[in-house]
């Protein structure tokens, strides 16, 4: 290829050994380790952990690494279990095939909906375990003594005798035993680096460059690609004139695609030099045209209708009962980019027949398929290799594929070679693929005792998934992720009903960090809020007293929030705090925050964040995940929109018109993490849905204005 060795380039070269594990666990189908020597001619199935003979473990992790640390936690299962020192464990991605690497929440392979760390956590323990056993039981075959007489500590293996070993001198005699099927794993008595503060894995090479993202790659002879695509979602290439770009020097081609025109050159200033210099006539007849007003009418019209009842318990007649306060409120939720720090890329070569894929792709698995379809090759054809990637925030995560797809057309279109395929900043802002729009109409009733008589809750907005690879997920015509959040919540009412409305369209939807959670929890926590200021009660205690019995792990971080904060209620001189809680993936966040108005807006000074994520494995990473978290939902309900004009064109295209968190921005941010017993879920999504109502909230109780519509900053969408 003409690059340096990738994260896995020791599976092909180094002279270390690959443990084999095939390990069966009780309840579930599954493959979860690793196998045979490099010298092979090929991986063994159920690659997961190779021992080097410099005694050096590194675990084949099979979820994307985009900062949000599985490269670390699953290696910390492995070395808990290996009993190795953590200062000889290593990382590396997994490349794409499901049979080896599915996540077991999907079936497939893939990270998302924060469940790297939740479906890992046996199946990797069990790795580690397995090895142990295989290393235990060849050093007590080799030096003549009972296995029980032998123990494992920080990566070295020893005997009473004085007879000891490193993990590298027994790991080619270890891998020709059994495999043992059911390994024992360790009680939480006996961990050692579970639920310790461990430094992240990929921190250092990430700081001295040594970490390749697929930026960094440049084949030999690769032909970097950029497309010009259309303004208007759904619009079509009518006709184009080249004139001008194919004299552009370094240009090699242009191609019309799918997708729009693509240019084909020897560098990325010469492809995006001749990208200008193209004149595209667009047909619009088939694109979405209007603008996001009149987008957001018709959803909040769909917001007004019934809907299809997803979640619904006791009555609504104290909606309209006598003597019953009604309080009657409507969110408007704008599309949002992603806008990770790396834009879309990707490298691919096709040659002979085959074609290999480098760049940092969430849904392997999904994209493979996609390459292959697109060029018309077997499955086993076509290999993806995963890559780093600069922040995600879900944006790689492609029911549709369609990244993966356009790499394989320009691919396909060229011929056999290596290209590069270049989003730029204004390409991945326009690109489609946003948060959906969305509209939540509420309605809340509090009787005469100030109890919420009845809660009535609709929600509008697009489907992500249908239409996708994933629309398995819908159940009976209802898209989950589009109202999630919104359902189970932990308060006493009288009567509820949620309901969603379905609304299509022709701009490209994609989760977007926390999914559903991002607009659900600020539209149901605002508006609790609300009915709570309107029955004379306090924000936190009047959440603790509509908790049901059975919401123990709620009450929890509400109780540990309130007494990190020191709440004295909503507002103390010229500050206001806010609360909220939001549960998502499986883990309980609850949020407070201290706001002052500086030149008549929000300012978010001080954060606190109570988290309980189960057993937490690494709390280095849940505090950092916490964090970001909530700078990033921050930055999002302050700063962002995004914008369709005229013809439905996407007005802004970089950060200075998309604008996200700046640095004197950041509030001083505190994070508990309750002490918990059960089975960890996820923290790469949790920490954003809680801080956008606490801001919301805080700012309500300082100046009397209501948040209806976002951003805070540029729209000014409170009454």
């Amino acid at each position: 290829m003409g690059f340096a060795t990738s994260r896995r380039g020791f599976l092909r070269a180094a002279s270390g050994l690959l443990v084999a594990v095939a390990l069966p666990l009780k309840a579930r189908a599954q493959d979860a380790a690793a196998a045979a020597a490099p010298a092979a001619p090929a991986i063994p199935p159920g690659a997961f952990i190779h021992i080097a003979p410099d005694d050096t473990v590194t675990v084949i992790v099979k979820h994307i690494e985009f900062g949000q640390g599985p490269l670390t936690g699953l290696a910390t299962l492995v070395a808990e279990e290996l009993d190795a020192d953590w200062s000889q464990m290593r990382g590396a991605l997994a490349h794409a095939d499901d049979a080896l690497y599915a996540n077991l929440a999907f079936g497939m392979q893939g990270t998302g909906g924060s469940t790297a760390l939740g479906n890992s956590f046996l199946q990797m323990r069990a790795a580690g375990a397995a090895v142990r056993q295989m290393l235990v039981e060849t050093a007590a075959e080799e030096w003549g003594v009972p296995a029980a007489e032998i123990a494992v500590a920080k990566g070295r293996i020893t005997h009473p005798s004085g007879k000891e070993s490193g993990f590298g001198a027994l790991a080619d005699a270890a891998a020709q035993r059994p495999v043992p099927a059911e390994p024992a794993l360790k009680s939480p008595d006996q961990w050692v680096l579970i639920g310790t503060d461990l430094p992240k894995l990929d921190t250092a090479e990430k700081s001295d460059g040594r970490a390749q993202f697929t930026l960094d790659l440049y084949p030999k002879g690769v032909q970097v690609v950029v497309i010009e695509r259309p303004r208007s979602f759904g619009a079509t290439v009518k006709s184009y004139d080249d004139t001008d770009a194919k004299q552009v020097a370094g240009v090699r081609a242009i191609r019309q695609l799918s997708q729009g025109v693509a240019v084909y050159a020897d560098t990325t200033f010469a492809a995006l030099k001749a990208r200008a210099a193209l004149k595209v006539d667009w047909d619009l007849s088939g694109a979405e045209t209007r603008t996001s007003q009149a987008l957001m009418a018709e959803m909040a019209a769909a917001a007004r209708e019934p809907g299809r009842t997803v979640e619904e318990s006791g009555d609504l007649s104290g909606l309209d009962a006598e003597g019953v306060t009604l309080v009657e409120a409507e969110y408007s939720f704008p599309y949002l980019a992603h806008a990770p720090m790396e834009t879309l890329d990707g490298v691919i070569t096709l040659s002979d027949g085959k074609a290999e894929a480098w760049y940092g792709c969430q849904f392997p698995g999904v994209d493979r398929t996609a390459i292959a379809r697109t060029l018309g090759l077997p499955v086993e054809s076509v290999r993806v290799n995963v890559l780093l990637a600069g922040g995600s925030f879900g944006r790689r995560a492609q029911g549709s594929a369609h990244f993966a797809i356009e790499l394989a057309e320009v691919a396909k279109a060229g011929g056999n070679g290596s290209y590069k395929l270049m989003w730029t900043r204004e390409d991945d802002i326009r690109g489609g693929y946003y948060r959906p729009m969305t509209v939540h109409r509420m309605r809340g009733a509090i009787d005469a005792d100030g109890r919420i008589a009845a809660w009535e809750n609709v929600v509008a907005n697009q489907s992500i998934v249908a239409g996708t690879v994933m629309e398995m997920m819908m159940q009976d015509g209802l898209d989950p992720t589009a109202y999630e959040g919104s359902i189970g919540l932990p308060w006493t009412f009288g009567g509820h009903r949620v309901a969603w409305r379905r609304v299509d369209g022709k701009v490209p939807v994609l989760w977007w960090r926390s999914v559903g959670s991002t607009h659900t929890a600020m539209a149901t926590e605002m508006f609790l809020d609300e009915l709570l200021e309107a029955a004379g009660k306090d924000a936190v205690q009047g959440r603790l007293d509509l908790l049901k019995p059975e919401a123990l792990r709620e009450r929890a971080v509400i109780e540990a929030v309130r007494d990190m904060a020191g709440w004295q209620g909503s507002k103390r001189g010229d500050k206001a705090y806010g609360v909220a809680f939001a549960k998502s993936f499986g883990t309980y966040v609850a949020q407070i925050v201290e706001v002052e108005s500086r030149d008549g807006q929000p300012h978010v000074t001080r954060a606190w964040c109570a988290v309980d994520c189960g057993i937490p494995v690494n709390p280095n990473i849940i505090r950092a995940q916490m964090e970001g978290g909530i700078g990033y939902g921050l930055g999002a309900i302050l700063h962002s929109t995004i914008t369709l004009g005229e013809n439905g064109a996407v007005q802004e295209g970089n950060f200075d018109d998309y604008p996200t968190l700046r640095m004197g921005e950041m509030p001083r941010v505190e994070v508990t993490i309750i002490k918990s017993a059960e089975a960890p879920t996820g923290v790469g999504e949790p920490g954003v849905p809680p801080i956008g109502p606490a801001v919301a909230n805080a700012w309500r109780a300082l100046t009397g204005q209501r948040t209806r519509s976002l951003p805070m900053l540029q729209t000014g969408g409170v009454v």
